[in-house]
């Protein structure tokens, strides 16, 4: 087993954690030292390969697990959130998390183990799937499979992290910036501190590194796109004279679209409308006034010019609604539009699972349209269909 582990200096390392079964690869779990201990930021997929790879990663970082002080979590996912519990057990390190997916997390852990398949079925039954996809899950259903849901042995955080907070982490200046979308309770952490390399001397608020930790040895390399890219973003390069880094966890990435889909919740009846497209948005734009120095993300490669990524996004993101308003000219049920939308492969290439999170990022995009006025259910439609305004 080969580490992958990248030293970005200033006491922040980068250890690349694999996820089983998956084209992203791995997912890039930081390392923070402060003069309490090491924290770390994200921990990776609960798997005993992935855990092997995150222990010698720190170890190759220049601590013990035992070390460990605390974890920040960017968003409840399971490639991120994953590990959570074992560092706790191994380390005694307190585990924090945005209230809004630290209620994610407890959802799913107090769920019936059927809850989250009989949410699944009734949702896509209402978007319109067709019997042979449905036929899956409620075999799935019927066989008790639900009980083997990633996320049921979640780890609870121990505390909150609060939107714009400057974490109790002694020596550092990282600071939480809630970035909802991707998951509600999304979070980035902002290092208000000089860019080792990239910002002159006197740039940002400090250039402190806590005594400690010896450098790490490797490059971590960059993961595989999942569904929907946009633009490549830049590594290494781009606009320099940004300030401080910005762990952006799922939010910001060089090469990828994030998945943005309908807030998944069990319990909610419907009354509550909510738009993760709108709010991922307006967290870009929130990131991208911050400018900084140089992007840390959970997935790929570190990279420079933040606004510019963010840019792009934006503009992916207008695009994508442009065409969808243009393909609810024929009235569509949300999985009929899924089928028509423009993905990174053919829709009968998209494996079964992949089509669930397509037809919830098709959800997203139409109560955006709806939310903008753009585009309005038809009456009495069952299963729901949409049309353009």
């Amino acid at each position: 087993m080969t580490t992958q582990v990248t030293d970005h200096r200033g006491g922040v390392w980068s250890i690349a954690v694999p996820i089983p079964d998956n084209p992203l690869g791995h997912t890039l779990v930081h390392l923070l030292e402060t003069d309490r201990g090491p924290v770390l930021i994200d921990t990776g997929w609960d798997d005993p390969d992935s855990w092997d790879t995150l222990v010698a990663g720190v170890t190759a970082c220049g601590f013990a697990v035992a070390d460990l002080h605390g974890v920040l979590i960017t968003h409840h996912h399971p490639d991120h959130h994953g590990l959570s519990a074992k560092v706790r057990e191994a380390s005694g390190a307190w585990i924090a998390m945005h209230t809004a997916d630290a209620a994610v997390v407890r959802r799913t852990r107090e769920a019936e183990p059927g809850r989250w398949l009989d949410y699944l079925l009734a949702k896509l039954t209402a978007a319109g799937a067709p019997e042979d996809h449905l036929t899956p899950l409620r075999e799935a259903r019927a066989a008790g499979r639900g009980r083997r849901l990633p996320g049921r042995r979640a780890a609870l955080p121990d505390r909150g992290i609060e939107p714009g907070e400057l974490l109790d982490l002694p020596g550092r200046r990282l600071r939480a910036i809630w970035t909802p979308g991707h998951t509600p309770g999304h979070v980035c952490l902002h290092l208000e501190e000089r860019h080792p390399v990239l910002e002159p001397a006197g740039a940002a608020e400090t250039d402190r590194r806590p005594g400690g930790g010896k450098s790490g040895a490797g490059k971590a390399g960059a993961g595989k796109a999942g569904a929907g890219k946009a633009g490549a973003g830049k590594a290494g390069g781009g606009k320099g004279g940004g300030r401080g880094r910005l762990f952006s966890g799922d939010h910001l990435l060089p090469g990828i679209t994030p998945h943005i889909g309908l807030y998944e919740d069990p319990e909610d009846d419907g009354a509550t409308f909510t738009d993760p497209l709108g709010d991922y948005l307006d967290s870009l734009e929130r990131v991208g006034r911050l400018a900084p120095a140089e992007v840390l993300p959970a997935h790929q490669h570190a990279f420079t010019d933040a606004e510019g990524r963010v840019g792009e996004l934006i503009a992916h993101h207008e695009e994508r609604l442009s065409g969808l308003r243009a393909l609810l000219r024929e009235p569509r049920t949300p999985w009929q539009l899924a089928v028509a939308m423009e993905w990174n492969r053919p829709w009968d290439r998209i494996p079964y699972g992949s089509r669930n999170i397509a037809v919830s990022e098709a959800e997203a995009h139409l109560r955006r349209l709806v939310k903008l006025g753009h585009a309005e259910r038809v009456p009495g439609s069952d299963p729901a269909t949409y049309r353009a305004v």
